[in-house]
């Protein structure tokens, strides 16, 4: 296995390189301008280490993963083309109206309980760029209404006049008959060529969602739209780039359900959060590989703070209906939560609370935290990890990039003399609101789902996760924290552990058993009998799975397949996901077993009494996953061995401080000899091997493992 797995940030630029068997980890600042340059940078930085030169490297692996923010990025600065939209005449309100929740969708809890004075977000596509086709297809797919086609191309050239750069299609029913969607597009090709117009993406929303429902199909159609040139055009510069250094293959792009594709088979929708998900793919993998039980991810950068959930067993959550931004869409995702907390975050005194507030703006890498010396002149958590003694100023990032304290102290001038405090106690107080602020995320996350953190493993990675593990587990009321081997660049070790996987989807209302009362007869349950139409639908589905992969290069023999089905009760809106565990059906046992499966899922989430079969049971959606089976990075054994060794001998002594002890405390410092398998080290004490630092707080102790994993551990009655 020689691959290369790189995953951009906001702040770094993660590499994990795995090389005839070495695994190297490597960091280089982003370079959002131009993201290859700290892509090559990243890549160089793990060449000097393997003592290859990237050439070679290049030349060897058989794959380059690749995560990115830059999807996101766009949706925060509304960096996107202009737009217009197609769509069946009457509904050109439609995004607009937004199904009328759209005021509390993507804003947070605080801002959700007073939304009479919440706004809606800025379309995307104002009405004024909107217009409505005369043609209709009912939810069967049949025509009611004829294409008018004249219409159209008028209403074409109007949007053209206005400057579009993107034409959106959504067109009533498309998922149920695409024609009039794929009319509109050989229009589009008649009239505009691309010899005389340029080649003006298309985007039509029977190919971005499967699902039906009007809002959710265009919003999701829209955000496609809205990164689908800035994502083909970065990527296409990227792929230049490695050709430039001699990799010849097709580059492979994370995407936010769980797996990757080729460029040819992304969608720019699947590669939001795309790198927080690759973690939360590790955090998986490790926890299945190690039986770690339930286990909450928590990725800490150096410009977010990132939440997945894992179940025992290994089983990750997914969002099939997410919120991006401020729009909900209908891309399968895996659920993750994110807050403005990371080690770049700003902090700022509020006069109105007279407290510190830390994020969501960030330093970035340019200029970053005021101690990197590159111009920045806000405070922020990295600042005041450093002036609490936690950061060594020649060894950060393995000593890539020196830290300035005096930067530091004046950045924190301004919110010591708001709050009429030292330095250190202004320091104190960002560490731990930025603390409380992720440990609060963390406990929503896990109590809203009905869980206890008591519960839960707390993994902690990123840049900063080992560093405020402990600040965070003790607020949150965890008492087992491990940091995974190759911590710092863990979303990366996901990417490389990654395999192709694409969802199609296809919405259907079946109503598979109702309880019907038949003459004078006592009410009796009525099955659902045309399992061939449920199995044509699954075999459509597979089908489209497998013809993603053939784009890939990948042969059917590959190809595995795993069906899930939505399901409600016929009284009851909400609906659940539930996994079938064959890929036929063959009779009403079958049918039987997913009412019990939705029984069992709704009172686990609703409380006993909550499923009502009485009502009907109806399956609302079916999803096909497509995946190829495939090796990930081998992480060995986490678990602590049995025999303990005594700690080594401190590199140094610091001065640190610390949230909740007084004055100043006389630390043992270590370097990556104290990850030596068995080790253990009680608090207060601080670990630097070079590539990240773990932060032992006082009332904790450290238990090394093997391939650098380690645990942080409460002492009983302490911290």
């Amino acid at each position: 296995m020689n691959r290369i797995a790189v995953d951009i940030g906001g702040t770094f630029t993660d590499c994990l390189v795995i090389h005839n068997s070495q695994i190297v980890q490597s960091k280089a600042l982003t370079t959002h301008f131009n993201l290859a340059l700290g892509f090559n940078e990243a890549v160089k930085n793990a060449c000097e280490t393997l003592n290859i030169a990237p050439d070679t490297l290049y030349r060897n692996v058989d794959s380059i993963r690749y995560a990115t923010t830059l999807g996101t990025n766009a949706i925060i600065e509304r960096t996107g083309p202009k737009m217009g939209l197609l769509v069946t005449h009457g509904f050109e309100a439609t995004t607009a109206i937004s199904r009328g929740r759209g005021y509390g969708e993507g804003l947070d809890l605080e801002t959700v309980r007073d939304l009479t004075n919440a706004d809606r977000p800025e379309a995307l596509i104002p009405l004024s760029l909107v217009r409505g086709v005369n043609e209709r297809m009912d939810a069967s797919g049949h025509v009611i209404q004829a294409f008018d086609e004249d219409r159209l191309r008028h209403q074409l050239k109007d949007l053209m006049d206005e400057g579009i750069q993107v034409l959106v299609v959504c067109l009533a029913h498309a998922t149920s008959n695409p024609a009039h969607e794929l009319r509109v597009q050989e229009i589009v090709a008649e009239e505009y060529p691309s010899h005389l117009l340029g080649a003006i993406p298309v985007i039509l929303s029977h190919q971005v969602s499967g699902r039906k429902g009007e809002y959710v199909r265009a919003s999701s159609t829209i955000m496609d739209a809205y990164l689908h040139g800035i994502m083909y055009h970065a990527m296409a510069d990227l792929e230049v780039n490695l050709g430039e250094q001699g990799y010849t293959k097709p580059m492979l792009l994370v995407h936010n359900t769980g797996g990757m594709a080729q460029l040819n088979s992304t969608d720019a929708l699947q590669t939001v959060h795309s790198g927080p998900v690759a973690g939360i793919h590790a955090s998986e993998h490790l926890s299945k590989t190690s039986e770690l039980g339930n286990v909450i991810a928590t990725d800490m950068g150096g410009t977010s703070f990132d939440i997945g959930l894992i179940t025992e067993g290994g089983v990750k959550h997914y969002d099939f209906q997410p919120v991006i931004g401020r729009w909900l869409v209908t891309t399968p995702m895996v659920h993750l939560v994110t807050l403005g907390s990371g080690g770049g975050s700003i902090a700022s005194y509020d006069p109105v609370y007279k407290a510190i507030k830390v994020g969501p703006k960030s330093a970035g890498s340019q200029p970053g935290p005021a101690c990197y010396d590159r111009g920045g002149l806000n405070p922020t958590v990295t600042d005041a990890d450093l002036l609490l003694g936690y950061l060594d100023v020649d060894n950060y990032a393995s000593g890539k990039i020196p830290l300035r304290r005096v930067r530091s102290l004046m950045a924190m001038e301004d919110i010591a003399d708001d709050m009429d405090i030292d330095e250190i106690e202004a320091a104190k107080l960002i560490k731990s609101t930025a603390d409380r602020d992720m440990a609060t995320g963390v406990q929503r996350e896990l109590r809203t789902k009905g869980y206890l953190p008591q519960d839960f493993t707390m993994l902690a990675y990123g840049g900063n996760g080992p560093l405020h593990a402990c600040g965070i587990a003790r607020v949150a009321g965890i008492d087992k924290v491990l940091v995974p081997p190759y911590s710092s660049v863990f979303s990366a070790a996901g990417g490389a552990s990654m395999s192709p996987l694409h969802f199609h989807e296809h919405t259907q209302m079946i109503p598979i058993c109702n309880l019907r009362k038949i003459g004078t007869k006592p009410k009796k349950m009525v099955f659902w009998q045309d399992f061939d139409a449920l199995n044509k639908i699954v075999e459509k589905l597979e089908t489209r799975g497998r013809d993603e992969l053939a784009r890939q290069g990948i042969g059917a023999d590959k190809a595995r397949h795993r069906l899930e089905v939505d399901m409600r009760y016929g009284s009851q809106k909400m609906e659940a996901a539930v996994i079938v565990d064959k890929s036929r059906f063959e009779g009403i046992r079958d049918l039987l077993d997913l009412v019990g499966k939705l029984a069992t899922n709704f009172e686990q989430r609703f409380g006993k009494g909550t499923p009502a079969p009485e009502s009907g049971v109806w399956i609302v959606n079916f999803r096909v996953a497509t995946f190829v089976d495939d090796d990930g990075v081998d992480m060995g054994n986490v678990i602590p061995p049995h025999k303990k060794i005594a700690a080594p001998k401190p590199v140094n002594m610091r001065t640190c401080h610390f949230v909740g002890t007084e004055g100043a405390v006389e630390t043992p410092c270590f370097d990556g000899q104290a990850l030596t398998p068995g080790t253990v080290i009680q608090g207060p004490a601080i670990i630097n091997p070079g590539n990240t630092t773990y932060l032992v707080e006082p009332g904790w102790r450290m238990e090394a493992a093997a391939n650098g994993a380690v645990w942080l551990m409460r002492n009983h009655g302490q911290g």
